[in-house]
């Protein structure tokens, strides 16, 4: 921690109550209130903004403890206060009084306690609850990036250029692909100064069609879960390399293709790109990258793009914040190669903090690669329609489902 904190420092923030913070008693909208829980999350999100200033690269605050009394409830369209006021501090844990207002109306008064940790602290403790001991953890390598059959890898004056290279399958992402992505993030982390940036596409005319289904029928359950864990994990590592990364999307970018892309810091697609996460015409909900993709267009898109699995131009997706800038086909090397260019005379430092930063704030929900996606994933994977969805795709037909 950095020096400065002391007894009296004081936080506030301000929410605006909206749907999503509100719980309805009795079943009476008229009994629509601000939720406990969320008034709790605006205490502590308080607290967590007080030690900000305070953290050094690489700490984080957790909350460790909280006790808190609910004196009123206020409704929706209404604007509440959190405030946290440091109360001790004992080395690393520090105490706070917090409260929470709507104008001059008390909500609720409480403490909180929250810890200074290393991130890497956290990182090291979410592994360990992977169930799987074959669900990777990517980590940093010094050694020499290995031949790989499924990438073509090229380095140029530290920019690093990355094909998706099996073309025939329109550069879906089959187990072994998976695992050189892997070694592939796990090289990039470890050369941080050998490589400034990397342009990533794919060969022919897809960018990347997402996960190789036609693998499914012969993994086991156990198996596909253990593929869905480690893939949720390889995007959000490569969404945090120290890098920029540069999705060159010169084609269909879908499932798993549009996440990868969404892990990109930049998005430049040629004019005939699509994105889709085309998995509930299969039969599941995708197995991982929701909260990248929510994080980018907002819930009501990924909602349209994950519930109708109908894909979306590369207009639409300029206009939704998707692709940064669309290029004609034949310009995309040559204008990812132009603004990598541009990025290695600025402060490679200050580029890695800005991105770095810009993902510890952005939205709500933590990118963790817990459970969650996967679950839901394997649990529809295992219903009849699912398999009628896989059988759909090998015959080129549409599915019956009998689920509706």
């Amino acid at each position: 921690m950095k020096p400065g904190l002391q007894q009296g420092t004081v936080a506030d923030l301000t929410w605006i109550v909206d749907a999503s913070m509100v719980i309805t008693l009795g079943g009476d909208a008229r009994a629509t209130v601000f939720s406990t829980p969320n008034m709790i999350l605006l205490m502590e999100r308080a607290a967590r903004e007080a030690l900000r200033p305070y953290l050094e690269q690489g700490e984080e605050s957790v909350g460790i403890d909280v006790n808190i009394r609910h004196l009123a409830g206020t409704g929706m369209g209404d604007t509440v206060t959190g405030r946290a006021t440091v109360t001790a501090i004992e080395g690393r844990k520090i105490q706070f009084a917090v409260e929470c207002r709507a104008g001059d109306r008390v909500l609720g008064q409480g403490t909180h306690v929250r810890a200074v940790v290393p991130v890497a602290k956290i990182i090291e403790n979410l592994n360990s609850l992977t169930p799987s001991a074959s669900a990777m953890s990517l980590t940093a390598s010094s050694a020499e990036l290995p031949t790989l059959s499924t990438l073509q890898v090229n380095v140029r004056n530290r920019i690093a250029h990355v094909i998706l290279n099996r073309p025939a399958a329109l550069n879906a992402v089959d187990r072994q692909m998976t695992g050189e992505l892997e070694q592939l993030v796990a090289w990039l982390a470890g050369h941080p100064q050998q490589v400034r940036a990397v342009l990533v596409s794919g060969a022919g005319r897809a960018f990347c069609a997402g996960d190789d289904v036609r693998e499914l029928p012969a993994i086991a359950i156990e198996d596909a879960r253990e593929l869905s864990l480690r893939q949720a994990q390889l995007y959000l590592a490569f969404e945090r390399l120290p890098q920029t990364i540069i999705a060159l999307v010169n084609g269909d970018a879908l499932g798993g293709g549009c996440v990868l892309a969404c892990a990109a810091d930049l998005r430049l697609a040629c004019h005939s790109a699509r994105f889709g996460m085309p998995e509930i015409r299969l039969g599941w909900p995708p197995g991982y990258g929701l909260a990248q993709l929510t994080a980018l267009v907002g819930k009501a898109r990924a909602l349209q793009l994950c519930l109708t699995g109908d894909p979306i131009t590369a207009t639409q997706a300029l206009d939704w914040g998707l692709a940064n800038e669309l290029v004609p086909a034949g310009q995309l090397q040559a204008r990812g190669q132009q603004l990598c260019e541009r990025l290695l005379q600025l402060p490679a430092e200050a580029l890695r903090a800005t991105k770095q930063l810009i993902h510890l704030d952005e939205g709500t929900q933590p990118k963790v690669a817990h459970r969650a996606d996967t679950e839901a994933y394997i649990r529809c994977l295992q219903r009849a329609d699912a398999q009628e969805g896989l059988q759909a795709f090998a015959a080129r037909r549409p599915p019956k489902f009998t689920e509706p």
